[in-house]
Parts: C-alpha cells; sequence; structure tokens
C-alpha cells in the first residue's frame, strides 16, 4: 500500500507539471484539464481505488492553499473591495446555502431541512482558482481579479462554519440563534487568533537572519493559525487567510529581499502542486463514487442523483446573477458618488500639504494622501456591466466542496448520492463555466489595464522613490560603515549613478568596480540608495497613490537589484 501511494504520489506531480505546462497553450485553465485526466485516470484498467481523506484536505491541503493565496493580495486592494467580498463571501453563501438546500429538501424527501442546508453549503463556495488563472491569463481588470480573489479566500470559512452548524442541528443540538451566535463567535475568535498568529510570526521571522529559516516558519503559519482556531471552535480557515494578509502587508517592511523572494518561490511551487493536486483528486475519484451510488439499493439512481446536481448547479448560477445585479449597481453608485467627492478631497489635500505647513501632523498628511487615493481607485476602477457578466459567471466549485461532501456524517439520508451531487456540481461548474468563461470574456472585450499605462505609472514610481533615495546622498553627515569619510570622488560617481537610479527598476545599474576599497565604498554607497529607495515605496504602498500590481512589481525588482548588493 505505501508502495502504492509513493508511485501515484510521483505520478501525481509529474501529471499536474505537465498539465500545467501545457495548459496555456491550450487557453484552457490547468484546473479544468486536470479534473479530466482525472476522471480518465481513474477509469484505466488496473488503476486502484483510492479514497483520500477528508479531513486531511480540511486539516492539511486547505490552510496552505489559503494562506498562499493571502499573503499575495495586497492588503490594500482587500480593503477598497471588502463591501463587494463580504457580499460575495458571506451573503452570497447563505443565500446560496439556503436556496439550494430548500431545492433539495423539496427534491429528496427523506432528508430533513436542516441536512438539504449542510449540503447547500457544500455546494455553495466557489473556488477562484480557475477564475483567476483565466483572468489573469486574459488580461482582466485588475479590481474583478482582487473581488474574485478575496471572495475565494473568505467564502470557505461561512460555508464550513454554516456546514458544521447545519449538522448540529440535524442532531437537535442548536437553534436558529444557536447557529447566528455560533457564526459571529468563530468569525470573532478567527480574526483574533488570525492577527495575532500572523503578528507574532512577522516578528519573530523578521528577528532571524536566514532566508531558509524564515521560509521554513512561513510553512508552520497556515496551521498555527488553523488548528488552535478549531479546537476553541473558531473558524480555522479565516484565521488563516487573516494571518496570510497580515504576513503579505508586514512582509515588505519586516522581512529582508532574500526573505521575500525565497518565500515567494516556495510557496508559489506549494500553491501549483497543493491546488492543482485536489483537482486531479476530485476527477480520479469520481469513479469510485459512481460505484457507491450504483451500488447502494436503498438510495436513487445514479442519473436521478446527476440530475438533481444539475438542477442544483443551475439554481446556483441564476441565485449568483440575481445577486451579482444589485452588486454592480452599488458599485457603480459608489464610482458616482467618487466622482462627486474626488474635488472635495483633492482640495484638502492640497491644503494640508501647502507649502508653509510642514508642520501639520503626518498622520493627517497621510490619511488625506490615502483617502485621495481611494477615492481615485473608485472613481477610474468602476465595475460595468460586463465586468458583472464575467463575475456572475465565475462560479465555478473546487476544493471545499470536494473536501465538505466527503466529511459529511455516515448516518446522513442518500450520503452517497449527496456526495454525487456535490461531485455534479463541481466538476459542471468547472468544465461548464470554467470552460467558456474565456469565450465570455472575449466576446464581452473585458480587458484589463493598458501595458503603456503600467509602464508610465512604473517610470513615475520609479522617479518618486529614487528621488527620495539620493537625498539621503547629500547628507552631510554621511559616514563609512568605520565612521570615516567617503573619497570625493566615489561619492560623486555614486551620486550621479543616483541621479538615473529609477532605472533599476527596469534594469539592473551596474557600478564600476575597480580598486577593492573604491568597490567597498560604492556598494556601501549603493547600499544606502537602496534602503532610501524601500523606505520611499513603503511610503507610497503605505499612501496607495500607485496600483497594487505597480508596487509590486516594483518590489521584485527592487529585491533583485538588492541582492546583487548584499542583501540590502
Amino acid at each position: 500500500m505505501e508502495l502504492e501511494l509513493a508511485v501515484f504520489g510521483v505520478a501525481a506531480v509529474l501529471i499536474i507539471v505537465a498539465v500545467a505546462a501545457i495548459a496555456p497553450r491550450l487557453g484552457v485553465a490547468a484546473p479544468i484539464l486536470l479534473v479530466l485526466v482525472g476522471i480518465g485516470v481513474g477509469y484505466l484498467p488496473g488503476v486502484p481505488d483510492f479514497e483520500f481523506p477528508p479531513e486531511l484536505i480540511l486539516t492539511i491541503v486547505l490552510p496552505p492553499i489559503l494562506y498562499s493565496a493571502a499573503v499575495n493580495v495586497p492588503l490594500t486592494d482587500f480593503r477598497r473591495n471588502l463591501r463587494s467580498i463580504t457580499g460575495l463571501s458571506v451573503l452570497l453563501v447563505i443565500i446560496s446555502a439556503f436556496g439550494s438546500g430548500l431545492l433539495l429538501f423539496a427534491l429528496l424527501p427523506d432528508l430533513n431541512l436542516a441536512a438539504a442546508i449542510a449540503l447547500g453549503a457544500v455546494i455553495s463556495p466557489p473556488d477562484a482558482v480557475a477564475a483567476t488563472a483565466v483572468g489573469k491569463r486574459l488580461g482582466l481588470p485588475p479590481r474583478l481579479v482582487t473581488v474574485l480573489e478575496g471572495e475565494g479566500l473568505v467564502n470557505d470559512a461561512t460555508a464550513l462554519v454554516m456546514l458544521r452548524s447545519a449538522i448540529a442541528a440535524t442532531a437537535g443540538a442548536l437553534s436558529f440563534w444557536g447557529a447566528v451566535g455560533d457564526f459571529v463567535l468563530a468569525v470573532t475568535l478567527a480574526v483574533v487568533l488570525g492577527a495575532v498568529v500572523g503578528a507574532v510570526t512577522v516578528y519573530i521571522r523578521s528577528k532571524l537572519n536566514s532566508a531558509v529559516l524564515t521560509t521554513a516558519i512561513s510553512f508552520t503559519v497556515p496551521f498555527l493559525a488553523y488548528v488552535p482556531t478549531e479546537e476553541v471552535g473558531g473558524s480555522g480557515v479565516l484565521a488563516v487567510v487573516v494571518a496570510g494578509l497580515i504576513t503579505g502587508h508586514a512582509s515588505a517592511s519586516r522581512f529582508s529581499p532574500q526573505d521575500r523572494m525565497s518565500e515567494r518561490t516556495n510557496w508559489r511551487t506549494a500553491q501549483l502542486l497543493l491546488e492543482n493536486g485536489v483537482f486531479l483528486l476530485m476527477g480520479f475519484e469520481l469513479s469510485a463514487l459512481i460505484e457507491s451510488v450504483d451500488g447502494d439499493a436503498d438510495g436513487i439512481g445514479l442519473l436521478h442523483a446527476v440530475g438533481i446536481g444539475l438542477l442544483a448547479t443551475l439554481a446556483l448560477v441564476i441565485i449568483r446573477v440575481l445577486f451579482v445585479i444589485p452588486l454592480v449597481l452599488s458599485l457603480r453608485s459608489e464610482q458616482r458618488r467618487a466622482e462627486l467627492v474626488a474635488p472635495r478631497v483633492e482640495q484638502f489635500l492640497k491644503r494640508v500639504t501647502a507649502p508653509g505647513l510642514e508642520g501639520a501632523k503626518p498622520r493627517i498628511v497621510d490619511r488625506a494622501k490615502r483617502a485621495s487615493a481611494d477615492i481615485a481607485f473608485y472613481r477610474d476602477e468602476g465595475l460595468g456591466w460586463r465586468g458583472g457578466a464575467v463575475l456572475a459567471w465565475s462560479g465555478m466549485r473546487g476544493v471545499v466542496t470536494l473536501a465538505a461532501a466527503q466529511s459529511l456524517p455516515a448516518d446522513f439520508p442518500y450520503r452517497p448520492q449527496l456526495v454525487l451531487i456535490a461531485f455534479t456540481v463541481a466538476i459542471v461548474t468547472l468544465v461548464v463555466q470554467g470552460g467558456t468563461l474565456p469565450l465570455l470574456i472575449r466576446k464581452l472585450d473585458v480587458t484589463g489595464t493598458d501595458a503603456d499605462a503600467d509602464a508610465r505609472e512604473l517610470a513615475s514610481l520609479a522617479d518618486e522613490v529614487f528621488d527620495v533615495a539620493k537625498e539621503s546622498l547629500a547628507n552631510p553627515d554621511l559616514r563609512r560603515a568605520d565612521g570615516g569619510e567617503y573619497d570625493p570622488e566615489v561619492l560623486e560617481n555614486a551620486r550621479a549613478v543616483a541621479s538615473r537610479m529609477g532605472r533599476i527598476l527596469s534594469k539592473p545599474v551596474d557600478l564600476d568596480e575597480d580598486a577593492e576599497d573604491t568597490h567597498v565604498q560604492r556598494r556601501e554607497l549603493t547600499r544606502i540608495l537602496l534602503e532610501n529607495a524601500q523606505l520611499a515605496l513603503l511610503d507610497a504602498r503605505s499612501s496607495g497613490s500607485y496600483s497594487s500590481r505597480t508596487i509590486e512589481q516594483a518590489q521584485h525588482r527592487l529585491d533583485a537589484e538588492a541582492l546583487r548588493f548584499g542583501g540590502a
């Protein structure tokens, strides 16, 4: 058995890598292909039946997947889209769970309402992996991608808390108001414990001088957040998301370039294998699930179960479309309000930053800059009806639906059929909606940012960052690391380099290296420049004046350049 598992694991990794390499050339999201490949492998002669324990998916696989996604979501973007994300990931999941649950209650006579809502909670949360994979490849607007990513991060928590409450209600152990209280308590505990874990681990990792050690600790963060929160009755997955958001936000100021680049590479690898592995597993387990339904003489038939799954899928699509309509109206209203408020905010910002007010409180100035940037974001990056159509069609199910369905109690009526219904919803939404999403995006001509505009924004950010950084070389108290003064010629050369240092974000800048002492001095001066550039980049990120994608691009290139000069 151990040898079979080892062979299965190696084969799965090779399949994932092969599909991930081929999928972009075919124009199809990798998760869709992996489900189809998994189905094909499951029906190959001689392939043994293998059922992956669902509790391992929820406890071992899901936390690192959510953490790796959360740590890469800019906190500024998450905050700006909080209302949309909350609506989709909390309110829509609850409405979908009750709506689909009532449908299942009507179609399955021996299923009580609480059990029906439990299955509704299982099939309600969309998985953003396939949608964002397609969206990023085709260039969806960044705000739309952020909303999809944020929804995928938080809706799992809503669904799993609802599932837990519904299962308790089937045994008569929970009332309606008890379920509401359980939900509020689970969210509160998750936010508090996730924030504590995120802050503490960031502090510990910032004190280590080894990228290997900090990355090793990062692998424990999802479980440090998940396990204790679940033990005290909170939502472990939401705690993981909170810890990931805090870690990602703090990484620019608390971690070294080596730490950031090492963690980025390692977590991308882990995310690739875990996410895609679950989709491969989903397809692989389908054949065994169909056999279990065929062998259940007391339950409904295979075609009946699949038919109910298709009806549930249709209901979920309709509910999502109906929910997105008022959401888009709300966002368009938000855009109009921003257009009206923008002149007053700009006027206030000019007053607090006008010459002669240098003594104004920095906190007031920072808040004014942030408010101005937020208003500009709401004004310029609205979500129209075409983007709303893409959002409405991006309801593919995945990891949580697979694991949560298999975690239903063994004494549930129609359990094999309920699991098959959940699998039907997941596979149909993934293949049909995921497969047609690129066509919908092209037909609606939904496009993201202009490459030239992004390049101009990056150049503007580079100028701003290095204008601040090169001022550090004009400090009359500037001294060498050993306390001595810099050679005037070397210092003048560094100042000349600093005047065009903005190019560092797009093209590395080399300094001439000749004599050893001159070389050391130049490295020290470059380190000072890069340190001050990093501080200026943090200020730019804090103000929200530049888009998160530009900040992230600048940070990656600045990290790479810092590594060339001793990891400044």
